[in-house]
């Protein structure tokens, strides 16, 4: 209802929760990046691994029902959110105060403290986070650039799978996932996208034929 709301609005906004599809989710992610829709309305995305430089404000609805995803700890991490970028701030809306919020706000102006304490003591000037966007609607395809060893690899990889039975492809797609998904979940982006070209080409071209 949020997203539709913002959306009505004229708000360029973008749903994301836990079950969304690995691949949907990067590519959701390296969206916002982009600046292609300036809010993320997210449920249970502390295991999302959001660590974006872009991400400026993180506002926490119904921060005062007290749970998992609202204790002191959670708190921390959602904040946490937004502490790449120099002007990042959150905002906890809440009826009350509760003692999960209290610690949270305690415990991140106590780093925040030691923070310009130690800054001040060094002679540093904090400056943002910098991190590239990879295009993981491109990386992987044959049109992108590669060097000889990458080609002669990808034949390499083609002439097994070639010699390889349904079963042992489907197994190998099955390996592949696991992979995709665990360079999501580092936002390794363009490691994600060759793996998940890499499973395109195995349906296409052996997969889907040999079934």
């Amino acid at each position: 209802q949020l997203t539709e709301f913002l959306a009505e609005n004229g708000t360029r906004v973008r749903y994301l929760h836990s079950d969304v599809d690995t691949v949907e989710r990067v590519e959701i992610i390296r969206d916002l990046r982009l600046g292609e829709f300036y809010v993320l309305v997210g449920i249970n995305l502390l295991r999302e691994g959001l660590d974006m430089p872009e991400v400026s404000l993180v506002a926490i609805l119904d921060a005062d029902k007290e749970g998992f995803l609202r204790s002191d700890r959670s708190l921390i991490q959602t904040i946490g959110r937004a502490a790449r970028n120099l002007q990042g701030k959150a905002i906890l809306y809440a009826d009350r105060v509760t003692g999960s919020m209290q610690r949270a706000i305690d415990e991140t102006e106590r780093r925040r403290t030691r923070q310009i304490a130690y800054n001040e003591a060094h002679d540093i000037t904090p400056k943002g986070v910098e991190k590239a966007v990879q295009d993981i609607m491109e990386a992987g395809y044959p049109g992108a650039p590669r060097s000889a060893r990458r080609y002669a690899r990808a034949a390499e990889e083609e002439a097994q799978y070639a010699r390889m039975t349904p079963a042992q492809l489907a197994k190998k797609i099955n390996q592949l996932e696991k992979e995709m998904y665990q360079h999501a979940k580092d936002l390794e982006f363009e490691a994600a996208a060759a793996v998940r070209d890499q499973i395109r080409q195995i349906r296409e071209n052996h997969f889907e034929g040999a079934i």
